[in-house]
Order: structure tokens, then C-alpha cells, then sequence
């Protein structure tokens, strides 16, 4: 005869009934949570170990070696010996001209550039993707590839080069580019701009798509031609993003190197192209200077830091 059980029991061998034992759901549960846990820790200890080793201990490390000298394998302590050294050096005032003249040059260029074509792109109803893609390339072109094509294509002296072919056609003075002291920084600005833009632009596409169609509406009822719109709407609506992309600018130019190196061969026609990174990478590796290169990064990392509060007091305030 069978032998009917109350819901939520077993049956033994015997015929007997059997509860359930409460410990096994509870120990299963608690060990997909320790599992959980223990996982996500993992990922979180290997992510702080890689920041701890290419990030914090060289940045400790530099500031050290900032305050000691190393000749002949013996290190001693120089205090503030290796800062006065770098400041008395004349390259040291020049370098610091030539990366703030490209920073503002970049913020005028490649910062405002970048904002009016993602407008434009926003304005178009169709081939919206192939355009986003052909302003995105310049992007995906490794830079030093990027940059041996200006200047052995683009910044030419001779009238082989595209353009000076330009300005000749248009009956205009030809330049010398990169050999011309004065226009070596807006040449490199150029080149940057046209590198870096196509993700500034992607993160301005972005911003602008989130703006409601409403406010344009208001707006064109309300008499706003295309600029009063752009002040008015576009721009306060964007206003994070905005500010977020000027700090950004400001840092990623600050650390002005790969273009010198490339275009102008290091220093450049009369040192015009001289930037700190680069005065860094001379005392490190051809001077063997590493102290001296070592006080000079802590110096640009203090003017980064600087900038990086006013840009948190700022923001901090308007919020």
C-alpha cells in the first residue's frame, strides 16, 4: 500500500516521512555569496595591485628620487638642490612658454572645433553614421603614424607639399611649417586637433542627442535664430560635459610630447618647440639626469594639480 506524504516532506527508505533540513538552501546561498564576494574582491585587489605598481610607486618613487642625487651607483640627499638647478636652467622657462602657448592654442582650436561639427553632424537627417565614422578615423590611426604623414605629406616646405600645393593655388605665400620658428606650434596644433577631435565629437553627439526637442521648439517660436539657439539652449544644456572636456583639454595638453618629438625632431626651429615633457625626456635619457628629470616631473604634476582643484572649486560652485 503506498504511503502518502504531507507536502513538503520526504520519504525515507522505510516508508517513513522526512522534513526537509533548513541548513541546505542556507548553506547554498551563503556560499554563492562568499563566491560572489571573494570573486569580486579578486578583481579589486589585481585592479589596486596595477595601480599600486605602474601608478602610485612610480609617482612615489619620483618624488624621492626629486630630493636625492645618484652618482656612480652612491645616492645621496640633496634636498631642493635638483629644483633650483632645473628653474636656473634657461630651457626650463622656454618649455613652459611653448606648452602653455600650445594649450591655449589647442583650447581655442581643437576645444571649440570639435563642439560646432558635432552641431553640424547633429543636423544631418541622413548619412549620419558614414559621417561619424570619417570624423572618428583620424582617431584610430596610430599617432605616430598620424603625425609622419604631416609631416612628410602635409607639412612639406617644398611646393610638394599638400599644403603649400593649396596656398600656391590659391595665389597665397607658401611657409616653411615645421623649419619656421613661428609657425612650428600652430602647425603642431593643427595636427593635434586633427587627431584628437573625432572623440571629443562622439561625446558632443552624445550631450546634444539628450537635449529635448521641446527647448529648440520654444526657442524657434520665440523668434531664436541658429546662434541665439546655440547660446541659449545648447550650450547650458551641455555645460558639464563642456567644462569636463576644458579640464581634460588642459591636462592632455600640458603633456605636450609626441608632437614635438615627431613634427620637430625634439626642440625645433630655436627651441620653439620645446615642451616640459619633452625637457623631461632630454634630462632622463640623454643628459642621464634622472634626478633633474624626476624634480621637473614633480613640477608639472604640482601645475596639473593646481589646475585640477580650480577646475573642482569651479565646478563645485556652479553646481
Amino acid at each position: 500500500m503506498a504511503i502518502l506524504s504531507a507536502p513538503g516532506t520526504t520519504t525515507s527508505d522505510t516508508g517513513r516521512p522526512t522534513s526537509p533540513s533548513p541548513a541546505g538552501p542556507r548553506r547554498t546561498s551563503l556560499g554563492r555569496k562568499v563566491r560572489d564576494n571573494l570573486t569580486g574582491h579578486a578583481f579589486l585587489i589585481g585592479a589596486v595591485l596595477c595601480f599600486a605598481m605602474f601608478s602610485w610607486y612610480p609617482m612615489i618613487r619620483g618624488v624621492v628620487m626629486s630630493f636625492q642625487r645618484t652618482r656612480r651607483g652612491e645616492t645621496t640627499w640633496v634636498g631642493w638642490d635638483n629644483y633650483t638647478r632645473i628653474i636656473d636652467d634657461p630651457s626650463f622657462w622656454t618649455a613652459w612658454k611653448n606648452t602653455f602657448t600650445f594649450t591655449v592654442l589647442a583650447l581655442v582650436l581643437g576645444y571649440v572645433v570639435p563642439f560646432f561639427v558635432a552641431i553640424l553632424l547633429n543636423e544631418f537627417r541622413h548619412a549620419k553614421g558614414y559621417l561619424r565614422i570619417l570624423v572618428y578615423l583620424p582617431v584610430m590611426l596610430p599617432p605616430a603614424s598620424a603625425l609622419f604623414l604631416f609631416k612628410f605629406y602635409a607639412y612639406d616646405p617644398s611646393d610638394a607639399g599638400l599644403f603649400n600645393a593649396v596656398l600656391k593655388a590659391l595665389h597665397l605665400p607658401t611657409s616653411q611649417w615645421m623649419q619656421s620658428p613661428e609657425m612650428t606650434m600652430p602647425a603642431m596644433v593643427l595636427a593635434s586637433t586633427w587627431m584628437n577631435m573625432g572623440s571629443a565629437v562622439l561625446i558632443y553627439l552624445a550631450a546634444l542627442q539628450n537635449i529635448p526637442g521641446e527647448l529648440y521648439e520654444a526657442a524657434e517660436l520665440d523668434g531664436a535664430g541658429l546662434w541665439r539657439r546655440i547660446r541659449h539652449v545648447t550650450v547650458p544644456q551641455t555645460r558639464l560635459i563642456l567644462a569636463l572636456l576644458a579640464m581634460l583639454q588642459i591636462v592632455a595638453t600640458m603633456q605636450l610630447f609626441i608632437e614635438p618629438l615627431i613634427l620637430a625632431n625634439g626642440a625645433g626651429a630655436e627651441d620653439s618647440a620645446t615642451s616640459v615633457a619633452y625637457l623631461i625626456y632630454q634630462h632622463g635619457f640623454f643628459q642621464n639626469d634622472l634626478n633633474g628629470a624626476a624634480a621637473l616631473g614633480v613640477i608639472m604634476l604640482v601645475v596639473l594639480a593646481g589646475f585640477s582643484a580650480v577646475y573642482v572649486r569651479l565646478t563645485a560652485k556652479q553646481d
